[in-house]
């Protein structure tokens, strides 16, 4: 059978971008490979849960843009669809002088970017959040948490009810391009599309190599590790607790936060996995290691960023290390309250000369587009990005 669309990738970019083509072209043949037995189950199933505001992203900038829309979208899905969330807000939390003035720049910057944010003083924080510790903080009203696991459910029965095929468990070995259609085949089956779009996420640079494309970067796993706090302490917050981030590091820091189910996760952290897909602690893939090591652009951005690389590692063997990074807004926990929680992997495309790609990245030919880096919050803005991505395989 010859498709008019393939989407490659079960994550919530891929599922959006399936559900819109639906939407857009009533009646499109349509069909969606995902390797795994389930949907959204690598980066969107290990994320921290956050329908962000974007308050962080440069004005003007795509990001700031897409997330704007994004958290909307999201909200009015999850309306729409039944699912759980909560517009619990976020306080940016700053314990330093110079974290204050950071907290400035931010504020004038959240304007900017038209989202509503507010100061509060030390002792309107105290008065807010009794557990939290700081100079003063940013309250964003807009920003909430859902389970993105659920909404990637949703939008896999929303493609099927229109038409659209999901085959899971279906690993990609090989993708042909000809002039009027392309070929995708995994272990035993093959398929025909006149259009093709690969969302792969941890995947991706490989995906785009297997079409015969040149991509001058690779994927390097950046492993997210959280904590979970015992069930007596759901109530230390009562908004998400964030660090006003460092302008010059690419994450944005350990922070509180509540999730859908009730619950509080600290962190999560930033170091090098050994693993693209491996959650457990000491996960360990040959060939992920290998994809890197060898290439020239990891070993820049290692020399690059070494002082934070070494910090990072520092507190993701020594969990001192790590609680002491929470206690400088919540100094009411515990060592005994830090339990294990699941890891996170972020799919982070470095380029050859080392630089860290925080933007959007697309290669594409006649009959394929790649989504080669989704950047976060890729969960946030799934709907807006899949309509970008649409406005680029229809136009």
């Amino acid at each position: 059978m010859l498709y008019d669309y393939c989407v490659i990738g079960g994550g919530i970019v891929g599922l959006a971008t399936a559900m819109r083509l639906l939407q857009s072209r009533p009646g499109c043949s349509l069909l969606l490979l995902e390797k795994e037995d389930g949907l959204g189950l690598h980066q969107t199933g290990h994320n921290s849960g956050v329908i962000h505001a974007g308050i962080y992203y440069p004005p003007g900038s795509l990001k700031a843009e897409l997330c704007r829309k994004g958290a909307q979208a999201t909200k009015e899905f999850c309306a729409e669809n039944g699912i759980a969330f909560d517009t619990c807000g976020k306080l940016l939390v700053a314990t330093t002088a110079l974290e204050m003035k950071r907290m400035d720049a931010l504020l004038e910057r959240s304007r900017h970017n038209a989202v509503d944010v507010h100061r509060v003083s030390a002792d309107a924080l105290r008065e807010r959040e009794p557990n939290i510790t700081g100079l003063g903080a940013l309250f964003v009203p807009s920003t909430g948490i859902v389970d993105y696991g659920e909404v990637c459910r949703a939008m896999g029965r929303l493609i099927q009810s229109a038409g659209g095929e999901i085959r899971l468990g279906t690993e990609v070995r090989a993708i042909k391009e000809a002039p009027n259609d392309v070929t995708i085949s995994a272990a035993g089956e093959s398929w025909r599309a006149r259009k093709l779009i690969v969302c792969a996420g941890l995947q991706s640079d490989r995906l785009a190599m297997m079409a015969g494309l040149t991509v001058d970067h690779r994927i390097v796993p950046f492993r997210g590790e959280y904590y979970k706090l015992p069930a007596s302490k759901n109530r230390v917050v009562n908004h998400l607790i964030y660090p006003i981030p460092d302008p010059d590091l690419p994450f944005l820091g350990i922070h509180l936060t509540r999730m859908i189910d009730g619950s509080v996760t600290v962190g999560p952290n930033a170091v090098i996995g050994f693993a693209r897909e491996g959650y457990p602690r000491l996960s360990v893939a040959p060939r992920d290691v290998l994809d890197y090591a060898f290439f020239p652009g990891f070993w820049r951005t290692v020399l690059r960023n070494r002082s934070s690389a070494v910090s990072e590692l520092r507190n993701s063997l020594w969990k001192r290390g790590y609680l002491k990074e929470c206690r400088k807004y919540c100094p009411g926990l515990e060592l005994s309250d830090l339990l294990p929680h699941e890891a996170g992997i972020r799919a982070q495309a470095v380029k050859r000369d080392g630089t860290l790609v925080h933007d959007f990245l697309f290669t594409s030919t006649d009959r394929m587009l790649h989504v080669c880096n989704a950047p976060s919050p890729a969960a946030t803005s799934a709907i807006p990005i899949a309509d970008m991505i649409l406005e680029r395989i229809l136009g």
